[in-house]
């Protein structure tokens, strides 16, 4: 860890969510003593602070988007800041800020991966699809579009940021975690033949056969990103988030999970998304993810050798 770059990039908005207060995010992060604790591994940690945009109107949805414009302003703030960092060689720490600003890193992750010839591997960890569609959504909260944009399904000044269209394939992307899914989302994850581990699967096989499926074939070449959505976790223990959905991953569980993604070697960026301040107790969501984020980086009860999942 000791040659690790790591650069963190607030990103305050709700402009994509249905309820306010992830806006507050990132300095709940920053309060939980985010960065100290990567530093404490021995990584060089650089706080970009907040990306600025468009405040959040509040207004209806258009054509079947909430405030397409503002969101499209982000997440082009986004794309730039977190290119910029890897081009630099740093790791990119997104702190969300709700989930439609994947849209931007994750675009800027692909970009990145096409220039310097990285194979590109997506873990969304998220209680929910993300593949709503204007036709499909119920609510119009781009929040709930940011898988389907990258896939190349959504307004072009999104599914373009990224400067290719579209910005991921279907087939680089694993989602762990997934409980509640639109109707309209479910066929539409059949026919992309998008990767799911839904909390059914999970509770058949477990976590560790769940990982290693989502892990498989990544090696050396391997570009690995995670977007962490922290209502991927059981509101029990994870109250601060906007979307509960009750029947999530214990906190063992979600240990297990990043502690094999850190056995890899291979994370390179990650998206930390819709943590929500004003719902939280004691700020008990945030120590969470950060406490979630040194296992990623690295913390474990004894000293474990790097591996491929072939």
């Amino acid at each position: 860890m000791e040659n690790l770059k790591v650069s963190l990039i607030g990103v305050p908005t709700d402009v994509g969510a249905g309820v306010r207060g992830a806006s507050m995010g990132p300095e709940a992060l920053r309060v939980a003593g985010l960065g100290r604790a990567i530093a404490a591994f021995g990584a060089e940690v650089r706080d970009c602070g907040n990306l600025a945009g468009p405040s959040n109107p509040e207004l209806p949805a258009v054509n079947g988007f909430r405030h397409l414009a503002e969101v499209a302003q982000w997440n082009l703030a986004v794309h730039q800041a977190v290119y910029a960092e890897l081009s630099e060689g740093r790791v990119p720490i997104m702190l969300g800020g709700d989930h439609c600003l994947a849209i931007g890193s994750i675009s800027a992750v692909a970009r990145h991966c096409r220039e310097t010839g990285r194979k590109l591997r997506v873990l969304w960890f998220d209680a929910h699809a993300d593949l709503n569609t204007a036709t499909m959504t119920p609510s119009g909260n781009i929040h709930g579009m940011p898988v389907a944009c990258l896939c190349g399904h959504g307004p072009e000044m999104l599914t373009g940021i990224g400067g290719e269209m579209p910005a991921i394939r279907p087939e680089q992307i694993r989602q762990i975690g997934i409980r509640s899914v639109d109707e309209g989302e479910k066929r539409f994850l059949h026919d992309l033949c998008v990767e799911v581990f839904d909390m059914r699967y999970i509770d058949e096989i477990g976590m560790r056969a769940t990982m290693e499926q989502a892990l498989a074939g990544v090696d050396q070449d391997t570009h690995l990103h995670v977007s962490l959505d922290v209502d991927f976790l059981d509101p029990t223990i994870a109250p601060g988030v906007g979307t509960t959905v009750r029947g999530g991953p214990t906190y063992r569980e979600a240990e297990l999970c990043m502690e094999m993604i850190a056995d890899t070697g291979q994370l390179a960026s990650l998206d930390i998304v819709e943590l929500n301040p004003a719902l939280d107790h004691c700020n008990m969501t945030a120590e969470l993810a950060v406490d979630l984020v040194e296992s990623l980086f690295g913390k474990s009860t004894l000293m474990r050798m790097h591996r491929n999942y072939r």
